[in-house]
């Protein structure tokens, strides 16, 4: 009973915060401004939801309530597409001109890479430490390159790669929005006939093949589902690295349980929360004079730090 009012709680705020986001500030042309308004407020949910469902499966897959997605590399890997296309086919080729290209192209590249690393490392046998290490030393590869075409390019394409580092809900389009809830359907489809297992694979791979459950063969299904979303969300409206970390721990905090009936609902409403806030925050007060990705990094990266210091205490 108390799970339900603390959800009822947050869907009230989301609630709220939908309806201040959407009809404050209108005088007139209701028509104009409301239909755009919408398209964010769909989209700003369509990502909340995708980086907060994956982050809770990848952190159940893990352990680990201080790992996120993006330590698979797929961020850096969407930053690495976005600066090769400017590098080598310039600012003014199809694929960076046009938005359902790029979006393809960006989506595909990531799933592409995701599965052969999944493929590859789960046919040697290894377990998920190594992908998460291998993982790590990728993506970091893939942001050296980054950095190193971006220093060799013109600075004036430069600024159109620049757009493209930072999560925007300004210009997000209609139609691949459409696509992108599609793609998420079809994932949480994938999903839902191995939810039943999740409470136990929170306890860690050991009792979970104790307890009978197909071990390997779940972590590799929930690892593809995590990359479609998290390479959905991205190609969408750009990489947000902390919000997943964010509101995960949230989550935890707000109804202390690891029952994930309750938990991906808990978090993907405070993954609204938080981008509808800091959307609000970004056009009302900052007049669009940052990005709604440096708040939430800001916020994250110090609740980040505030999670490490709490571990090593704990220790």
């Amino acid at each position: 009973m108390l799970f339900k009012r603390k959800i009822d709680l947050l869907l009230v705020l989301v609630i709220v915060l939908v309806a201040v986001f959407l009809f404050t500030g209108i005088s007139s042309n209701w028509d104009y401004i409301l239909p755009r308004r919408a398209v964010k407020m769909v989209a700003i949910i369509v990502t909340g939801a995708a980086i907060a469902f994956s982050t809770v499966i990848f952190q159940t897959i893990t352990t680990n309530r201080i790992l996120t997605p993006s330590i698979l590399g797929l961020d850096s890997m969407y930053l690495l597409v976005q600066t090769g296309v400017v590098f080598w086919l310039g600012s003014g080729s199809i694929a960076m001109m046009n938005s359902h290209v790029n979006y393809l192209v960006s989506v595909g590249a990531m799933i592409v890479f995701s599965f052969l690393l999944f493929k590859w490392l789960f046919r040697r046998g290894e377990n998920v430490y190594l992908l998460l290490l291998v993982g790590l030393i990728l993506g970091t590869f893939f942001s050296s390159m980054s950095s190193f075409m971006q220093i060799l390019i013109d600075p004036n394409e430069f600024l159109i790669v620049q757009d493209r580092m930072f999560a925007s809900f300004n210009n997000v389009n209609t139609e691949l929005l459409w696509v992108s809830i599609i793609i998420m359907g079809v994932a949480f489809l994938i999903y839902f006939p191995n939810h039943k297992y999740m409470d136990v694979i929170s306890l860690g791979k050991d009792h979970a093949v104790n307890l009978g459950v197909p071990y390997e063969k779940i972590v590799q299904r929930l690892l593809v589902i995590v990359a479609i979303l998290i390479a959905v969300a991205t190609a969408l409206v750009g990489p947000v690295t902390f919000l997943g970390l964010l509101v995960v721990n949230l989550a935890h905090e707000f109804i202390k349980t690891f029952r994930h009936n309750y938990l991906i609902v808990v978090s993907i409403l405070f993954s609204v929360i938080a981008l509808a806030g800091s959307q609000l925050i970004v056009e009302r007060v900052f007049t669009f004079s940052t990005t709604i990705s440096v708040l939430i990094n800001f916020v994250g990266g110090i609740y980040f730090i505030y999670l490490l210091l709490k571990e090593n205490k704990a220790w």
